[in-house]
């Protein structure tokens, strides 16, 4: 397979910066359904996601010292979700740890922020970097147990939520990983990543009878906000900057410190890189944080669970206003038009106008023309057929119905305060799952992967 043809199929991420894979397959909107509908074969994190293991006699003691989690009673074949903070409790980096054998922890997405923290630890543990060692290929949808039961040929019911074993695809060995976002059908699998083009045409033809579809860049992004899970570098940015020397060990980091040393602001919020930080209470992972142990950020975060002010929340957009906003491009060259909001699906600029790096959305939310938090990941739902948006706000106008603004548009620029709505959190409400009673799956925050 060449590079050419690796991108065309969707089975490599060739570079930083949410590149490599195509956008769209068969168009962002029937990638969308699929996931809600049959199933999507998704590689959007292939090559991506930096994989990093943790080992040693004083691996658990590690990971505990830095991470909010206790990690108590995490067993070889267990997942469990991970936070790592700053000693402001800001979130550093989240992803999940799958503990793969005795004394050894396979890590997702906590890299590199777990190295920097590893080599300045004085503990009896070894990390080492996996990321360019394994595939990584998401299987998600109400028929995605079907799909990888074809493809693996054998029975895979016994891998519950938050568990992953070894099995086989086209007589390679692989490890079969069960997440998923809002509790539903979802699955990752891993392996070598010289194999990973026979694993790839395998799953892909395993799946045609139960219409797997291949899923790009623009699905995969959309899906974080209608799940209710916020994600690191798509609704919000890393502090990895904010301090001398972690910012010294994230410039020897250029795969990665991509989305955070070339960030750039949209949005009413505005330049202010502090308010577009967020602690695990502001996103709603406050049940996380385990207090019982020491971590970096645990006096931050008990003031801020005695506060107890946060709130994560969906806000559902006003159609009015968004057609407003459309149609002020239409006025003539007298009137100044809003900042556009119909030429993308959701708020991930892939444009920067020539510069290099990231950009990052973040509105104001407004309760009478006070703030009372910000709005980040909005999206064009196609299955709801809904502006949505996550929102981290005041609890005290939380309750699902509360009437809010956004105040869209970015200063110097014309504003417009745009009504929203407070809805169900998560928006996503199917009991997306064929084979399996949703009912009875912890979700992904909560007590199934947090200890």
């Amino acid at each position: 397979m060449t590079a050419q043809e690796a991108i065309s199929e969707g089975a490599f991420t060739l570079a930083p910066g949410l590149g490599g894979i195509p956008l769209e397959f068969l168009g962002y909107e029937p990638e969308i359904l699929a996931s809600k509908q049959t199933a999507y074969l998704g590689t959007a994190l292939n090559g991506m996601s930096p994989i990093y293991d943790v080992s040693g006699p004083d691996a658990l003691a590690f990971l505990r010292s830095v991470c909010i989690n206790s990690f108590k009673n995490f067993h070889v074949g267990q997942i469990r979700h991970a936070v790592l903070c700053n000693d402001k409790g800001q979130i550093l980096t989240d992803g999940v740890i799958a503990h793969i054998e005795d004394g050894v922890y396979r890590t997702y997405w906590l890299a590199p922020t777990l190295d920097y923290r590893l080599i300045n630890s004085g503990m009896d543990v070894t990390g080492t970097d996996q990321s360019f060692n394994e595939f990584f290929f998401q299987i998600a949808g109400p028929r995605s147990l079907e799909v990888l039961e074809a493809a693996a040929q054998e029975d895979l019911h016994d891998i519950a939520f938050g568990r992953h074993r070894m099995s086989n695809i086209a007589g390679i060995p692989v490890r079969v990983l069960r997440l998923g976002m809002a509790g539903t059908l979802a699955y990752e699998v891993h392996g070598a990543m010289s194999d990973t083009e026979a694993v790839y045409r395998a799953i892909w033809e395993a799946g045609q009878p139960f219409g797997l579809v291949k899923q790009g860049q623009t699905a995969y992004l959309m899906q974080h906000t209608e799940a209710g899970f916020p994600n690191i570098n798509l609704h919000y940015p890393l502090p990895w900057y904010e301090e001398a020397d972690m910012a010294a060990y994230f410039d020897t980091q250029p795969m990665q410190n991509f989305y955070n040393k070339y960030r750039h602001f949209f949005g009413s919020v505005g330049p202010d890189a502090e308010a577009r930080f967020v602690t695990p209470f502001q996103v709603g992972w406050g049940k996380m944080v385990d207090f019982s142990h020491d971590f970096i950020g645990k006096e931050a975060l008990q003031r801020e669970a005695e506060a107890d002010h946060w709130a994560t929340v969906t806000l559902v957009w006003n159609e009015e206003d968004i057609a407003d906003v459309v149609a002020s491009k239409y006025r003539g060259h007298e009137v100044e038009p809003y900042d556009r909001i119909d030429d993308r699906p959701y708020d991930i600029y892939f444009n920067l106008g020539g510069q290099i790096g990231f950009g990052y959305h973040a509105d104001w939310v407004l309760a009478d023309g006070e703030r009372i938090g910000t709005s980040t990941g909005r999206i064009n739902s196609v299955y709801y057929r809904r502006m949505i948006s996550i929102g981290f706000i005041d609890k005290r106008y939380a309750a699902e119905g509360t009437e809010l603004t956004v105040l869209w548009g970015r200063p110097g620029t014309p504003q417009k305060e745009i009504r929203v709505t407070v809805g169900r959190y998560p928006y996503f409400d199917l009991t997306n799952n064929n084979a399996v009673d949703v009912s009875t799956i912890p979700r992904f925050a909560l007590s199934g992967l947090t200890e």
